[in-house]
């Protein structure tokens, strides 16, 4: 399980260090793939079942085709070096907007590595959207 926020920065080679926290979980390989104006970043289970509940949203027409292809295709097999760092692709950072500054996060069954500026304004989303849920469920 994946949880809590760290600030990191990327090195002139693409590169973040995962949260000492991370690492143990991914310490054989991890799925590093485009997400919700994000990067996520899971584990190779993770990422075989996160494969799976797409593959069932597109056999029941809930979504096209085209997002496994671009889950799958932009998909980047990463392993963390041995200060914990991962190499992240320069198509990647690009679609992420990432810079120097980024975001890790815990979002429980995967990691989200976000632009700073990009996080901050999901962050907020995010807080009204547990207020919602918590007052909705009655927690």
């Amino acid at each position: 399980m994946f949880v809590g926020t760290f600030e990191h920065s990327l090195d002139d080679k693409g590169r973040v260090v995962l949260p000492s926290t991370f690492r143990a979980q991914l310490a054989d390989r991890g799925f590093l793939s485009q997400w919700d104006r994000c990067l996520g970043l899971w584990t190779e289970q993770g990422f075989a079942d996160a494969a799976d509940r797409l593959t069932q949203r597109i056999r029941n027409g809930e979504v096209p085709q085209g997002a496994l292809r671009a889950f799958a295709a932009n998909a980047h097999e990463v392993r963390p070096d041995s200060q914990g760092r991962i190499t992240i692709p320069q198509r990647l950072r690009e679609f992420a907007g990432l810079g120097r500054e980024s975001v890790v996060i815990g979002a429980i069954d995967r990691i989200e590595i976000w632009e700073t500026g990009r996080w901050t304004d999901q962050s907020a989303l995010a807080d009204d959207s547990l207020i919602q849920a918590v007052t909705a469920l009655g927690l």
